[in-house]
């Protein structure tokens, strides 16, 4: 079928393209309920901040563990296949917390987000290249920022979900408080606060059984899965030719922690260096999502006029400079610059992504599995970050403004991918 090289979406795609998008929200939905937990967790089970930040590192390493499986599968099957897979492991992961409610222990809800997590991979590494198979490829890049756009929405529904039903209703004994209770007092409340943090997870398990059911009998075009050959190594050595592909790896990698740290540690900053509760400063997270999802939609109109590559590049000059106002501004104006970051985040992820597989065709099924594997930097990371944290006071600073360092080389790092893309490969 002949595309004009300015359409967005042909008809012929658009119900595909529809049910697809949906699917964004849903892992939007599922890191921006967990984000706040990894505050909450240190004070129900009398964790470290590192040891609260394995959340992440359990969330993220799911990830990069099924990325390169989903690959396969989907090289294998279908896309319309690896979203099922992804769908009915999301479920499973979000179901696991009904036991891991029932013990006092940690390492349950670790296990229920890798599971889920596994099932985000399979989702991220089928729906973002087949978005971006949906027509002309002048316009992919386009395409996907526009269902990434969606994305956010799940992520408010997340944040306002983790705020309102989570923390609110949490109980507001620290961590030394509950180590002088009784065995009995101290098990009645911990199994008291896993009930709150279990139920979006089982509401959201019901959600995506339906939904799954929905793409299940529906039918999505296969148009790009004629070569079931899994040619594993040559596809690679293809990709790793590409400068673009590869470096876009290392940048992805980068980015993804720098946004993980970021907004995982909006609490930490607000509650640490301006005395807010943990509901309280869950309103500034939701606020940065907020700033977040318009600068998407602003920016995808943007994307007519300017280069993806350039406009990476001007988004991540902004956060650096931002990043740096986050360690050396104290009070209101550091949180405000923490929360503007999340204006020039918006467009990062799915710009990178798009630059990185231009041009390659079939090998953006194994491609694609190599960004998704980039999303270990939100698994490494934080804990570096924890950790940092756990320090107390570094240098002149206190150590929750100078482990925002951390995310300002990640953004460096993003600047040169943009600025070489812009300058080098012309995009």
């Amino acid at each position: 079928m002949k595309h004009t090289n300015n359409v967005l979406i042909p008809r012929i795609y658009l119900l595909p393209y529809i049910l697809v998008t949906i699917c964004f929200p849903f892992w939007g939905f599922g890191e921006n309920v967990t984000n706040p937990l990894v505050h909450a967790f240190p004070r129900i089970l009398n964790l470290s901040h590192f040891e609260g930040s394995l959340i992440q590192f359990a969330f993220y390493g799911g990830y990069f563990a099924m990325a390169l499986p989903a690959a396969l599968f989907i090289k294998r099957y279908s896309y319309k296949s690896g979203i099922l897979m992804g769908l009915f492991l999301y479920a499973v992961g979000a179901l696991l917390f009904i036991p891991a409610s029932m013990t006092l222990m940690f390492w349950p809800f670790l296990v229920a987000y890798f599971v889920l997590t596994c099932g985000l991979s399979f989702l991220e590494t089928s729906a973002n290249p087949y978005v971006l198979s949906l027509g002309p490829e002048e316009t992919a890049t386009r395409r996907l920022n526009l269902s990434q756009s969606f994305g956010p929405m799940g992520s408010l529904i997340g944040m306002f979900t983790a705020q309102q039903v989570i923390l609110k209703n949490l109980s507001k004994a620290t961590a030394e408080e509950r180590m002088q209770m009784t065995p009995d007092m101290y098990k009645a409340l911990t199994m008291q606060d896993f009930s709150y943090i279990k139920l979006p997870y089982v509401t959201i398990a019901g959600i995506i059984v339906i939904l799954f059911i929905i793409i299940a009998v529906t039918h999505l075009p296969n148009h790009r899965d004629r070569d079931k050959e899994l040619d594993f190594v040559p596809t690679v050595k293809r990709l790793f030719q590409k400068n673009r592909y590869y470096e876009g790896i290392i940048a992805q990698f980068f980015y993804v922690g720098a946004q993980i740290m970021v907004w995982t540690f909006i609490i930490h900053y607000a509650v640490s260096e301006l005395g807010f509760t943990e509901a309280e400063a869950q309103g500034y997270n939701i606020l940065a999502m907020v700033i977040f999802v318009s600068s998407r939609f602003i920016c995808t109109f943007f994307l007519k006029y300017i280069s993806p590559s350039r406009l990476l590049l001007y988004l991540a000059i902004g956060a650096t400079i931002l990043t740096m106002g986050t360690v050396f501004l104290t009070g209101l104006p550091g949180l405000y610059a923490l929360i503007g970051i999340s204006a020039c985040m918006s467009l990062m992820f799915p710009t990178i992504y798009g630059i990185a597989l231009k041009g390659i065709g079939e090998d953006a099924k194994i491609g694609a599995a190599g960004l998704i594997m980039a999303i270990l930097g939100g698994s490494m990371m934080p804990p570096i970050m924890g950790a940092i944290i756990d320090l107390k006071t570094v240098f002149s600073f206190s150590a929750v403004r100078f482990a925002f360092f951390i995310p300002f080389i990640c953004f460096v790092v993003v600047a040169i991918y943009g600025y070489r893309a812009y300058k080098i490969y012309n995009d």
